[in-house]
């Protein structure tokens, strides 16, 4: 009777051990199991930290360097601005000289002057880079022209520029300011105006 009541009491611990446990002798390589995933834990903490160090490094290394190359730009317009300035000076000299109080405005030499002047100035400006829209003649180009005024005329093709009220430049092949045109616009005939009435 006793070795029944055993064996119910060893059937009832069975049973109330989950499924999946091991048995208390394999308990110690259940221990080192927790071990090595803490110690792999500690290693992946110090990994992400490093990462985190070297983010934060790369970024003040990328802020640095755009602030470098912004100053550097900011430099390099002003070198521009400046060489221009430093070309221009000799034509600043030269209106000084023409405006001397003892040039007479009514003498031809002090037009020719001033036309020599307007000339210097002009090529100081072309080697920048710096070219006149031809405009006079030619067709109304609505990127480069700015028309202010449409004149009927047969004298010409329709769309022609037949004056030009202020010149306009191009600067490295972008407008810096279109021309002020005149541009001609063909009447249309009679007979054409009547049939679009009808």
């Amino acid at each position: 009777m006793s070795s029944a009541r055993e064996t119910k009491n060893e059937g009832k611990k069975a049973m109330d051990e989950p499924a999946g446990v091991a048995p208390a002798a394999e308990k110690p390589h259940a221990v080192a199991d927790e071990s090595a995933l803490a110690e792999q834990l500690q290693k992946l903490l110090a990994e992400k930290e490093d990462l985190m160090k070297t983010l934060v490094r790369r970024q003040a290394d990328f802020e640095n360097y755009r602030k470098r190359i912004e100053k550097e730009r900011h430099s390099d317009r002003h070198r521009g601005v400046e060489l221009l300035v430093e070309h221009i000076l000799p034509v600043l000299d030269a209106f000084d000289r023409a405006l001397a109080p003892d040039h007479d405005p009514s003498d031809p030499e002090f037009r020719k002057g001033f036309e020599l002047i307007h000339r210097q100035l002009w090529d100081v400006l072309a080697k920048q880079g710096l070219k006149r829209i031809e405009s006079a003649g030619k067709e109304f180009d609505p990127n480069i022209h700015h028309a202010i005024d449409r004149v009927e005329t047969t004298n010409v093709p329709d769309g022609t520029v037949i004056e030009e009220f202020q010149p306009g430049y191009t600067f490295h092949g972008r407008v810096v300011r279109p021309a002020m045109v005149r541009v001609a616009a063909n009447p249309e005939p009679k007979g054409a105006s009547a049939r679009s009435e009808n």
